[in-house]
């Protein structure tokens, strides 16, 4: 039925749904799951003016940390998926926007059926520009299952 799952993980309750539906749908069809994990590039001038800055060791920047968060959250994915038992499953981080970049990478990769939850951790850019599982599912030239 499907020969490639792409389910995007931020580490959030309903990626995670999201990645418990995407992990059963591949053990069931024999698929191969693709973790994505997206995060969102802040300029310079977004570093210097986030309030998270204290908090960043020394040296480090917005960007680092964030890509260093992203990378926790989908090794722990592939993880799960692995201990769950998936077979050909793999784990990628990118850039960008969330909505914008599961519909490239699906693309890229020639995914079959996207999974994303019905909820992440954007709640404040749902409301100015609605959320990532409505843009996939208007944008995805693939079948999408909003969990």
């Amino acid at each position: 039925m499907f020969r490639k799952i792409l389910v995007g993980y931020d580490g959030s309750n309903g990626s995670h749904r999201a990645l418990t539906q995407a992990v059963e749908m591949a053990k069931l069809c024999d698929a191969q799951l693709i973790i994505l994990t997206v995060y969102r590039h802040h300029s310079m001038l977004e570093a210097s003016l986030s309030m998270v800055r204290g908090s960043l060791e020394p040296g480090g920047n917005l960007d680092e940390a964030m890509r260093s968060t992203a990378r926790n959250a989908a090794d722990y994915a592939k993880s799960h998926a692995r201990d769950a038992g998936v077979v050909q499953v793999s784990a990628f981080i990118k850039a960008g926007p969330p909505a914008r970049t599961l519909i490239s990478v699906a693309h890229e990769k020639g995914c079959d059926l996207i999974v994303v939850g019905s909820r992440g951790l954007g709640a404040t850019e749902n409301y100015l520009l609605g959320s990532v599982s409505h843009k996939v599912t208007g944008l995805a030239a693939c079948p999408v299952l909003v969990v």
